[in-house]
């Protein structure tokens, strides 16, 4: 799929250049914020659908450009549909496989940079723009001696500005996730850790390889072969997997059976990689998969990995078990483990909370809790979404004294739901296999 978007000469890259644009985006924020109030001064019925289209233009205009952790923020908030205005999702979804793509001149010096070489010196074609473009990375298409693939090249600067983009990105989250300081700061020091991981494509070479073969026995499923010897810290080559996007191939209105099928190998992909890697592609958005032939589905993206500690892993889905036999001992334990309450909570706060997440857990096990599920139930995400908007509106709650929840919790929550929003988007019936334990 060929990006459609204008190509970009040039990234700001030091941490003066990123700061002006992030101020200059602040203040047309700030300045729309102003007109939105002008008008309702005149017009007291005015909604803030207009000020949110604007403010969602401004914003992701202003990451486009930028690129790398700041419009990654932006990727991974589009993916939580209870979170934020319908504008703002509609143009962060852009973030995941539509961004504005890098000029050639640009990706001839990360290559010249990394191998010392153009890379019409190591490939014999090389597509000088890009077929694709995302937040951390664009993708040319390439052949040498007959095989294809697709290389992925980072942006420059990306992964040197990580955790400054990420200081300059918490006053948009503050506003637009309606969370405190105190859990924003919590989130966003597992957010960094994962993106510094993201931006090491060795790293990613390594774990790409060692999943995709750990994952290779799953009916239905392809992964790229990985070559290291045409890759670096800031490039990947890999195989180049013919299919069509998951939104493409939908559009083709496949029949129920293939979908089932597409979404029972998500579904299994993930079972194996959560209780049984305990490490898991935690970034599963739409652009991270293709579907191709005979209904198989490709993974062609392992930049976002989170490994799962033991202890996490069995706290969090022994919550999960239908009908869990756990006295309110066990329970406390357990919620205390996971940073659900804490010891500066009073009597009324553990209350409130421990509601709160037993309704959550509950809604998010109901999957678990029978041999199949459709995932075209619209209720039941109606449900999901009406929840988050309701504790996201609680004054307890975004009162709170601290961070709710281990931060290992962040990538494992945000995996599931992406998995079912993907399943959603299938309309699949699943058989939905668990370990033994969780039965």
């Amino acid at each position: 799929m060929s990006s459609t978007q204008p190509e970009q000469n040039h990234i700001p890259t030091s941490k003066v250049q990123r700061a002006t644009k992030f101020i200059g985006t602040g203040a047309k924020v700030g300045g729309n914020y102003i007109k939105h109030y002008a008008k309702k001064m005149v017009n007291p019925s005015l909604s803030k659908e207009e000020l949110h289209t604007s403010n969602a233009e401004d914003i992701y205009a202003s990451l486009s450009e930028l690129k790398g952790s700041a419009l990654k923020v932006a990727q991974m908030m589009s993916m939580d549909k209870n979170i934020l205005p319908q504008a703002y999702q509609d143009k962060f979804t852009m973030a995941q496989y539509s961004a504005p793509p890098l000029s050639y001149p640009l990706v001839v010096r990360t290559f010249q940079k990394s191998f010392g070489k153009a890379p019409e010196a190591l490939f014999d074609t090389f597509t000088t723009s890009a077929v694709n473009a995302a937040s951390i990375g664009q993708v040319h298409k390439a052949t040498k001696n007959g095989k294809t693939f697709a290389v992925k090249v980072q942006y420059p600067g990306v992964a040197d500005s990580v955790t400054s983009d990420l200081r300059m990105v918490k006053p948009f989250a503050h506003r637009l996730l309606n969370m405190n300081e105190k859990e924003i700061s919590h989130y966003m020091e597992e957010v960094e850790e994962k993106l510094l991981e993201e931006t090491d494509y060795k790293l990613e070479v390594k774990r790409s390889t060692e999943i995709s073969q750990a994952c290779s026995q799953i009916p239905h499923l392809n992964f790229p072969v990985y070559y290291p010897e045409l890759s670096s810290e800031r490039i990947i080559t890999m195989d180049w997997l013919e299919g069509d996007h998951l939104k493409e191939w939908l559009e083709t209105n496949p029949s129920q059976e293939a979908r089932n099928q597409i979404g029972q190998a998500l579904w299994d992909f993930y079972h194996h990689q959560v209780h049984n890697l305990k490490q898991v592609h935690a970034d599963p958005h739409p652009g991270n998969f293709i579907v191709q032939e005979k209904e198989t589905l490709g993974v062609i993206d392992f930049g976002c990995v989170k490994e799962i500690p033991e202890d996490f892993y069995r706290g969090y889905f022994s919550l999960l078990k239908k009908n869990a036999h756990l006295n309110e001992a066990e329970l406390n334990q357990i919620f205390f483990q996971l940073d659900f309450l804490s010891d500066l909570d009073s009597p009324a706060e553990q209350a409130y909370f421990k509601g709160v997440f037993k309704e959550m857990i509950s809604l998010l096990g109901r999957p678990f809790h029978s041999e199949t599920f459709d995932f075209a139930d619209d209720a039941y995400f109606n449900q999901i979404y009406a929840l988050g908007d309701r504790v996201a509106r609680d004054k307890m709650f975004r009162q709170s004294r601290q961070a709710r929840g281990s931060r290992h919790g962040l990538f494992v929550n945000r995996t599931y739901f992406g998995l079912y929003s993907l399943l959603n988007q299938l309309r699949a019936q699943i058989n939905t296999t668990k370990p033994d334990w969780l039965k």
